[in-house]
């Protein structure tokens, strides 16, 4: 069975598009697994930072979906946060302390890069709307600024997931001139 990509457009992709893709609250989960997907299916690795779901529970749901896990690797900024002591495993996954800790998660995803370097690789940021819950839009918006300015520089392609109506007009407009494509999934 040949597997075709429906959300992201492999030669946008291909050309490191940065991408915000949004979607309905109930659909997110399964708008992260249907990108990791498409994405693992083009032969990208990619780095997934979570403020959504802990890496134990995405990996799961990953390796449900068929996901190789090979291809994947996460920055988890919840699970510390929820539970406390949790230990980094070198090449998989890395934890930050606090989901509104922003520069630790920016040098966490720039040693995730660096790590993966020589590989196509992809970023997926799951998700833009939870990290509301945690910071303020305008340090979001900045935050995110930073990152897709980063991602054009070192020539990488990103996905930016986000509830449609979980995010209020002004970070949705700025959103929106930071990637090259605006994504409807529902």
């Amino acid at each position: 069975m040949i597997f075709v990509p429906v959300l992201v457009n492999p030669d946008d992709l291909e050309h490191k598009h940065l991408f915000l893709v949004l979607s309905s609250p109930a659909n997110i989960r399964q708008r992260n697994i249907e990108i990791i997907r498409e994405i693992s299916s083009l032969g990208y690795h990619t780095v997934v930072v979570t403020t959504n779901f802990p890496y134990s529970i995405l990996s799961k749901l990953y390796a449900e979906s068929g996901v190789d896990l090979s291809t994947v690797s996460f920055i988890d900024a919840v699970t510390r946060h929820s539970i406390g002591n949790a230990e980094n495993i070198p090449g998989l996954v890395r934890y930050i302390n606090n989901p509104a800790n922003l520069t630790d998660l920016g040098i966490a995803v720039t040693g995730a890069l660096k790590e993966n370097s020589g590989k196509k690789v992809c970023i997926l940021y799951d998700s833009i709307s939870t990290m509301l819950i945690y910071i303020s839009s305008a340090n979001i918006s900045k935050f995110i600024h930073f990152v897709t300015n980063k991602l054009r520089l070192m020539d990488i392609s990103g996905v930016f997931l986000a509830a449609e109506k979980g995010l209020d007009p002004m970070l949705l407009s700025q959103l929106t001139t930071f990637v090259d494509t605006v994504i409807d999934a529902d």
